[in-house]
């Protein structure tokens, strides 16, 4: 049965009830005294057993297993005052208690409701992504294009976009050109250049031109399916802390159930008050201290808050990841794709030895053909824009951090860095000419055949446009940076000094980068952001991983973040707020305890010497404002601001 059908049975109880006791005042009551107590028991029995029948179910499911739990309170308040009111009915109809079990179970399941309703609206940021895909496209079949249902399309299909349609899976683009609206995934409010070659996302909007793409993934296995699985799977995880809310709760239910007891024998034993008074009070504890505010206080903010970290295209994969980044102090940064572009282009090739550009970039692209460095195709992207043809190596083997050796015309061949070259035992007196490109932040790439060196290529790749106000944010947000790189001292200083970052770590390997991850969590937690095959080990070491969306699977795989949108913005929006959760969720238990802490000695009559009291069906009330006021508490996460804002 639904929550809105147990508070329609439960108002059916509870209006005909509160009715008949204000008319009671008057000196009147529905059925006269010859029918009172039946009609009593009637609409009492309705609300008791109809909407409250569940309650029952779950507090004697928890008893049998020698528990207590939020169910207990409330089966236990209204199973009190059902079982008095029954001793009752036939003797005095209008000193029962029939009214107070339809008001308490009413306003229960209100608040249960409202608390239903409002953790479903902030659920719906996944269902509204996925809400976006086309429902159609138009198909290359048989040499037709043939407009079918997205369900129709599988990888491999050529698909046709016009102006203004929505992109209907992912793949990418083999002719043509436009400009993509990628808002609803990425966060980027700007359209998208897209040209052949290209990846294209599903659900993604086309503004002006008409391309046609090759399909590369559907269903389950395109970014929009993961982004809301990676959503769905944090919603449901919880936070360590909830785990001590858990236990906290298990120690308090039993803790009310005593003080209900006290306060029964209190007032009936010691005071001397009647029976109905003392009652009165032990159920008004009871269910008072129901502690549903404490149960939602951590997955309400965890919902809406990952809801709109997805808006903003920030995949949060656990409730963990928050707790452990309330404790960061230093963010530690990948040069190469999370500083920088990511995109390095040959700036400088000069050759010794009497060879000619030409081969150089020859050799080199032929190389680097195998490699999926970011300086590899740098070189290949200057060779083919040269019309270079690449020379054919055997024997190919990449040198983790230091690049990439073959035979050609069976001699050896490399192209790295100085380590790679010291390997090969080859004289570097061109260091001069090595460090001025190294002052103007280029990284210098060495080629060497058979055990000379011929050239040395000068590759730039400057900081994205974002990463200089990313690093300063970070510093306001209280944040140390620390700069990690495979690239030389020269190149690293340059790039570090022009974003703002003082401590830079250069040179590494991709094994020295986890190491050094390690050392520097020694003194502080950190949080690592990177995105190359490289970074996985350190995005594993640090406290928490930060993968661009953009890197490889591996990357992605080993963080514990994803961003979508390839901008470091979108790192420190995250980090920050993935700290704003947090410190919603402490709120949110503080404010649940402290309404416990201050409604139990109310309800159970410590100042009613005072006029201050509170009966059943208030308690009631106030137990169900508790848990609106939480969610409320924790809706207000979609207003807190951020350095990137929601498109």
């Amino acid at each position: 049965m639904t929550m809105k059908k147990r508070l329609i049975i439960s108002l059916i109880g509870a209006i005909p009830l509160v009715s008949n006791m204000l008319l009671a005042f008057n000196g009147h009551m529905i059925g006269g005294e010859k029918y009172a107590a039946w009609f009593q028991l009637l609409f009492g029995s309705v609300a008791y057993w109809g909407a409250g029948l569940p309650y029952l179910k779950s507090a004697w499911a928890a008893f049998k297993n020698h528990r207590a739990t939020m169910d207990t309170l409330i089966g236990l308040g209204t199973s009190i005052s059902y079982g008095y009111s029954l001793l009752r009915v036939f003797e005095d109809p209008m000193a029962t208690y029939f009214e107070t079990v339809a008001v308490i179970l009413s306003l229960v399941l209100l608040g249960a409701l409202l608390e239903e309703r409002m953790k479903s609206s902030a659920s719906t940021a996944v269902e509204k992504l996925m809400d976006l895909q086309a429902k159609d496209a138009e198909v290359l079949r048989n040499g037709n294009f043939l407009r079918l249902p997205i369900e129709s399309i599988v990888p491999g299909d050529t698909v046709r976009v016009r102006p203004g349609e929505k992109i209907a899976t992912d793949g990418k683009i083999i002719e043509g050109k436009s400009f993509l609206d990628e808002s609803m995934v990425t966060g980027e409010a700007m359209p998208v250049t897209k040209m052949p070659g290209d990846s294209v996302i599903g659900a993604t909007i086309n503004h002006n031109g008409t391309f046609l793409f090759k399909v590369t993934k559907v269903g389950t296995d395109t970014v929009l399916s993961h982004i809301a699985t990676m959503v769905k799977e944090a919603q449901h995880s919880r936070a360590p802390i909830q785990k001590t809310v858990d236990k906290l709760t298990t120690i308090f239910v039993p803790l009310v159930l005593v003080i209900a007891i006290v306060t029964f024998l209190t007032w009936f034993v010691f005071v001397g008050s009647d029976f109905a008074t003392a009652l009165e009070y032990s159920v008004a504890v009871l269910i008072i201290a129901c502690p549903c505010a404490l149960g939602i206080a951590t997955p309400t903010a965890l919902l809406i808050g990952t809801g709109r970290a997805a808006k903003l295209g920030i995949l949060i994969k656990n409730a963990e990841v928050l707790e452990s980044i309330h404790n960061i102090r230093t963010v530690i940064l990948d040069k190469t794709g999370t500083i920088t572009v990511g995109k390095p282009r040959v700036t400088d090739v000069i050759p010794f030895k009497g060879y000619s550009t030409a081969k150089i970039l020859s050799l080199a692209s032929g190389l680097e053909a195998l490699s999926e460095h970011p300086l590899a195709k740098a070189i290949i992207a200057k060779a083919e824009a040269e019309q270079i043809k690449p020379d054919k190596v055997e024997n190919f083997d990449t040198i983790p951090g230091k690049g990439v050796t073959a035979l050609i015309n069976g001699k050896p061949a490399f192209v790295g860095n100085d380590k790679l070259a010291d390997d090969f035992k080859v004289n570097l007196d061109f260091r001069n000419k090595m460090e001025t490109l190294q002052s103007q932040a280029k990284t210098v790439v060495i080629v060497g055949y058979d055990y000379d060196v011929i050239a040395i290529i000068g590759i730039q790749d400057t900081p994205k446009s974002s990463s200089k106000k990313a690093v300063k944010t970070m510093h306001k947000a209280g944040f140390k940076t620390v700069m990690l790189t495979g690239d030389n001292t020269f190149v690293a200083k340059e790039i570090a000094t022009e974003v703002g970052i003082k401590t830079i770590f250069a040179d590494l390997l991709p094994c020295d980068k986890s190491k050094t991850v390690a050392r520097l969590q020694e003194n502080s937690a950190t949080a690592f952001v990177g995105d190359g095959i490289n970074d996985a080990p350190a995005l594993s070491t640090a406290t928490v991983g930060i993968a661009m969306g953009s890197g490889s699977d591996i990357a992605i795989e080993s963080g514990d973040i994803i961003l979508v949108k390839n901008d470091l913005m979108s790192a420190v929006t995250a980090l920050v707020l993935a700290k704003k959760i947090y410190n919603r969720i402490i709120i949110n238990l503080f404010w649940a305890f402290i309404y416990n802490i201050v409604s139990i000695p109310i309800a159970a009559g410590v100042f009613s010497t005072f006029g201050i009291t509170l009966v059943p069906e208030i308690a009631g009330l106030a137990m169900a404002l508790s848990s609106i006021t939480v969610v409320t508490s924790s809706l207000l996460l979609n207003r807190v601001t951020l350095p990137v804002k929601s498109p």
